[in-house]
């Protein structure tokens, strides 16, 4: 297990390298940062020599990387264009988004899972075909149009919660916006788990296990269960990221200050320093995250191993 570990995290590294520098390039590259910090009105030549010397956009692309990479292993991802620390805007964004994610998640584990599971069971019965166009109507429906018609039925017309979220982002208050970042996939996560259930129903140890007598529900969580959530698994692992990257838009909608929020100001405003370095830390969740799916494998079938 230890030397999987170690060759994982070495494996970790070049991919780390390649998409922060892709995202570099692309965000260095494909817009004009001065442009985007002057506005509407078009920056005076001097003035836009001292920016690009300041921030230092004077140098060639290749240079500003390996300068701004050796910074980040110092813990200084940089100064956004109002002259705010991008970690302390971090600092703000990131509890926020996480908390949205843990509420997401839960969702998806719960109620995703549950549903997954009394399907797969009940194949082929009303309650089947019911869960199933649910979840495709579900995966249908955008997402912003899903939060907007939510919070106008619960949060304006009916009043059960707050239109917005304040700015605190109590866990109450993140239960909507919650369950709008995690409905796609909690409709997914439902119709795997469904599939993988219903395959693993009919395998020789299930029999086995009925034969012996076993309760219908050890033979279910025991047995069944384990080994049909390890896709289920490695969809909510890779999921982490997504949803804390792919929050933009309900963050939008239900004015919520975390990292989809920031990542929008600063495509918005052009703020390289900003977009790279939320970039960057989502990078390190992605790929932390693929680890800790890949070390649950074993926990959730003991047949795996790691050499």
């Amino acid at each position: 297990m230890g030397r999987y570990v170690v060759r994982r995290l070495l494996q970790m590294v070049p991919v780390f390298i390649g998409s922060t520098l892709l995202i570099f390039l692309m965000v260095n590259v494909m817009g004009d940062p001065i442009a985007g910090l002057c506005g509407d009105r078009q920056c005076d030549p001097a003035t836009a020599a001292q920016l690009r010397k300041e921030f230092g956009l004077d140098k060639p692309v290749t240079q500003q990387y390996l300068t701004y990479m050796g910074n980040v292993f110092t813990g200084d991802f940089g100064t956004a264009f109002n002259g705010q620390e991008v970690t302390e805007l971090m600092s703000t964004a990131f509890p926020v988004t996480i908390r949205l994610t843990v509420v997401a998640i839960l969702f998806e584990i719960v109620i995703g899972i549950t549903l997954g599971v009394v399907t797969g069971l009940r194949r082929g019965r009303p309650v089947d075909t019911g869960v199933l166009l649910a979840t495709l109507v579900v995966i249908s429906v955008p997402t912003f149009v899903t939060g907007l018609l939510l919070q106008l039925l619960l949060g304006v017309k009916w009043g059960w919660i707050k239109p917005s979220v304040s700015p605190d982002a109590p866990f109450d208050e993140l239960i909507l916006p919650g369950l709008v970042l995690a409905s796609v996939s909690l409709a997914y996560v439902t119709r795997l788990t469904r599939t993988s259930i219903a395959e693993n129903r009919r395998s020789d140890y299930v029999r086995t296990a009925v034969a012996k007598g076993l309760p219908r529900r050890r033979v279910i969580t025991k047995h069944l269960l384990r080994n049909s959530l390890i896709p289920v698994v490695t969809f909510i692992g890779t999921d982490i990221g997504a949803l804390m990257g792919g929050a933009i838009v309900t963050e939008r909608i239900f004015n919520i200050h975390g990292v989809g929020y920031q990542l929008y100001q600063g495509i918005l405003r052009q703020n390289t320093q900003t977009v790279v370095g939320f970039v960057t830390v989502l990078v390190l969740v992605f790929l932390v995250a693929n680890l800790l799916v890949d070390l649950l494998y074993a926990v959730l079938d003991p047949r795996i191993r790691y050499a």
